[in-house]
């Protein structure tokens, strides 16, 4: 029982951690006043924020959450160059925008968040909607050639690991 209202008031070392690099990333300042303000905010914040957080999914498989990160950062940087040659090079006649729909295997909040936010990060591609069940995602796309490509495109690139990130 003691251990357990002790944990209250430590957070959670991988969340000290981030928070703590993140501020001495945003100051560029490496003191040791700069580091003890990262280090007590580092630890404030989360107990600031602990009643009113909601249980999130845990990562279960943190190193395929950076495999999945240099996808996307590949994934972003392509897109890129796609986009700009299609704006750029492509009358816009021979532009095909349109809606898809993508059904959805993820069933957590989290997970669904951040498919949706990694589709609106890829240029040519923006989340609009998730169906009220979160049984559909709603993408618009800059240029579809074919609906079930693209489907099964973001399902295997970034759904499928999701759910392997986080166990679902």
């Amino acid at each position: 029982m003691r251990h357990m209202n002790l944990r209250r008031y430590f957070p959670d070392p991988f969340n000290f951690a981030l928070l703590l690099v993140v501020w001495l990333l945003l100051t560029h300042r490496f003191t040791v006043g700069n580091l003890l303000l990262a280090a007590m905010l580092a630890w404030l914040i989360p107990l600031g924020v602990s009643r009113i957080r909601s249980t999130t999914t845990p990562v279960r498989k943190p190193i395929r959450l950076f495999a999945f990160l240099g996808v996307l950062v590949g994934d972003i940087v392509v897109s890129n160059i796609v986009v700009a040659k299609q704006v750029l090079g492509v009358p816009e006649r021979l532009l095909q925008p349109g809606f898809v729909a993508i059904p959805l295997d993820l069933e957590e909040a989290l997970p669904i968040t951040i498919l949706a936010s990694t589709i609106s990060l890829t240029p040519g591609t923006v989340s609009i909607e998730i169906s009220k069940d979160r049984k559909t995602l709603y993408v618009h796309a800059l240029h579809v050639e074919n609906e079930t490509d693209l489907v099964g495109r973001i399902k295997r690139r970034y759904e499928k690991p999701l759910k392997e990130i986080f166990g679902c």
